[in-house]
């Protein structure tokens, strides 16, 4: 059958270069061409196939995830990547496993808390994954309360060891990727006690299974905790329970770069600053917030380019043909500020990774006077960023109709396996808190000094309490600089409201738990103020390309008036701008996402996403969505019987049986 490319006349409808965007959108002509080759080279191997991953029982899932890491492996080795190329590659296979854990977490804690010779001698190993390794935090019994955990390390004078133990059920490590089955190590958070005394929570190198014969060590009771939400999704990887029974591990095991316990049993800080595990916290949030922009972008391209291919209703042209979805306005103010959402939230993520290395810099210099904002930032940039795209992948997918339910959309199975970022890292509502927490020490100190970084607006409160918007006409509120100022003036009059708030209440913690609802609106205003600021910062620099730049812009404008528009209570109730100038920024908006339509797909199309990766018949980049959702149908294992098994049980003697009509 002839390949037929539907989408064509929508590519050539766009009135901009897409291949420079797709540049903007990777971050620089090396990452483009990394990550060009490392898709393709996943999507052209066979052994990552996974349009049947859906279709699989749990084990079989399992096994075929296991089958797909060690085949990455053995990739990696033979056309010798480099680290930056081997993590493409991983997340292009696309599927959660125990080999993200060990990258993502169980290294990342050992090089930011182990000494050089722990370094030495555990990196060795884990490089070259002669050990596999995990994050062993969260509890049965708490999550985000790192404080309350309850699993314990007592240290052993006689013996120069740890034990280890889980005193109550609740303190079962619960949760921890790559624990249930695969994991032979793990970094344990256990509370340390030695000389009698409770020194907090600190991390341990554990080992929990043999190397010879993978069993768990004698006094560990180790499994996995079951099937999780979704088809596929999650459950190809082994989440874990753990619990300790009097567990001995050498007293070289505690992670001593801060802290040391010595052969005496006494408790030593390092001169290492404890706050160099900032740096170590803002690297996996900065990771975070560039998955957000990948998954987020992935639903967007399979919405935008599905709402292009289908028609329903009413003929609008000549041709008789029915109207395209996405050219209902209902349809383009739903997905459009999805579309500027992906491209903002990639934009600060980039930020991030510079203020990665900036903060890093800082630490190793002794200087720790940022870390209280960049705290507040980053934590904040994840609460919001996984929020808006897990609302946003199930929105699109309620904008590809009744096929997006279809497991062949790949819609269900990216909002089940995106989903539990909401929680991870620090729970989204947790962390906004944090944030408003920060906000009003900010506020209450601004007698005494200029905030800096992201909260330096807050500096101006004296005149952003009092500014008024001088919007006349729609096309005002296309001026970044007003626009910036609006911004500035919601944000910090929410906070300086719950501030006044709080200053009556009988205690400052009073205060702050009976207005915790209130503080969290004014943190989500502080966060999009920091993605807004660096979306136009972006918009604001030379960007190379045949209308890249204006299209940028306009999603940029989208991004800011379509927020206003979500909290146009706030901005009204702050009298930040007055009901007509909201109601031109709705006019003004309207107007632009007219400017987007004919550039939608091409602005997908940027994201340079291979079918494979994808994963989804409706996203298909050459539109033709009918004929393969009608070919997936066909794959469906119910379908390899005519006659279902249990029919001439169940059904047949229904369909036969003879109905005799009792008399009384």
């Amino acid at each position: 059958m002839e390949e037929v490319d539907h989408l064509a006349h929508e590519r050539r409808s766009s009135e901009f270069d897409a291949d420079a965007m797709k540049v903007v959108w990777a971050g620089s002509p090396r990452a483009f061409d990394i990550a060009d080759r490392m898709s393709r080279l996943v999507a052209g191997d066979p052994e990552f196939r996974k349009d049947n991953r859906t279709m699989l029982g749990r084990k079989e899932l399992f096994r075929n995830t296991l089958r797909k890491a060690w085949h990455a492996w053995k990739l990696i080795n033979e056309l010798h990547l480099t680290e930056e190329e081997a993590s493409m590659l991983r997340v292009f296979v696309d599927e959660p496993a125990y080999v993200d854990l060990h990258w993502g977490m169980f290294v990342p804690a050992i090089k930011g808390q182990g000494t050089d010779e722990q370094q030495k001698k555990w990196l060795t190993l884990a490089y070259k994954m002669q050990i596999i390794g995990c994050y062993a935090q969260t509890e049965l019994g708490h999550g985000s309360n790192v404080q309350g955990l309850e699993t314990t390390a007592t240290f052993d004078p006689k013996t120069d060891e740890f034990i280890i133990h889980s005193p109550t059920l609740t303190s079962s490590k619960w949760w921890p990727g790559g624990l249930g089955k695969i994991s032979t190590h793990a970094v344990v958070f256990a509370r340390l006690i030695t000389d009698g005394k409770d020194f907090g929570v600190h991390g341990f190198i554990v080992q929990l299974r043999s190397l010879d014969d993978h069993s768990p060590l004698p006094g560990i009771t180790v499994g996995d905790i079951g099937t999780k939400f979704g088809n596929a999704a999650y459950n190809t990887m082994d989440n874990g329970v753990l619990q300790f029974d009097h567990f001995r591990i050498p007293r070289d095991q505690m992670l001593m770069r801060l802290s040391q316990v010595t052969r005496e049993g006494k408790y030593i800080k390092s001169d290492v600053p404890w706050q160099l595990v900032y740096g170590t916290m803002v690297y996996v949030r900065q990771a975070i917030v560039a998955d957000a922009s990948k998954a987020l972008s992935r639903a967007v391209c399979i919405a935008v380019r599905y709402s292009a291919v289908r028609r329903q209703f009413g003929s609008q042209d000549g041709d008789g043909l029915e109207t395209q979805v996405i050219d209902y306005k209902t349809q383009q103010s739903r997905l459009f500020p999805l579309l500027s959402s992906a491209y903002a939230f990639r934009f600060v993520g980039e930020w991030l990774k510079w203020l990665y290395t900036d903060v890093t810099q800082r630490l190793q210099a002794g200087d720790f006077s940022t870390l209280p904002e960049v705290h507040a930032c980053t934590a904040g940039l994840k609460s919001l960023t996984t929020s808006v795209t897990a609302d946003g992948i199930e929105e699109c997918r309620k904008l590809c109709g009744g096929h997006g339910y279809l497991c062949s959309s790949g819609l269900p199975e990216l909002f089940a396996v995106y989903v539990p970022a909401c929680t991870y890292e620090g729970d989204n509502v947790v962390l906004l808190l944090q944030v408003a927490r920060f906000l009003m020490k900010t506020v209450s100190q601004l007698g005494s000094g200029k905030p800096t970084g992201t909260a330096a607006y807050i500096g101006e409160a004296e005149y952003l309490m009092q500014c008024k918007c001088n919007v006349q006409k729609a096309e005002d509120w296309l001026n970044p600089s007003i626009i910036l100022e609006v911004f500035e003036a919601r944000a910090v009059r929410l906070a300086v409201n719950c501030a006044k708030i709080i200053s009556k209440a009988s205690s400052p913690e009073e205060g702050f738990a009976e207005l915790s609802a209130d503080l969290v609106e004014a943190a989500v205003a502080h966060c999009e103020l920091i993605i807004l600021s660096k979306f136009i910062e972006k918009v604001q620099q030379d960007i190379e390309g045949k209308g890249v730049k204006e299209q940028l812009q306009i999603l940029c404008n989208i991004y800011a008036l379509s927020l206003l528009h979500k909290h146009l209570g706030d901005f009204l109730a702050t009298s930040c701008i007055n009901p007509k100038q909201g109601t031109l920024a709705n006019e003004q908006l309207r107007a632009l996402y007219k400017q987007v339509r004919p550039n939608a797909v091409a602005l997908v199309d940027a994201f340079n996403y291979t079918d494979h990766y994808l994963g989804s018949v409706l996203g298909r980049f050459d539109g033709n969505v009918y004929p393969k959702l009608y070919e997936e149908a066909w794959k469906e294992p119910l379908n390899d019987l005519v006659i279902p098994d249990g029919f001439h049980e169940y059904v047949q003697p229904l369909l036969k049986q003879q109905l005799r009509v009792s008399r009384l």
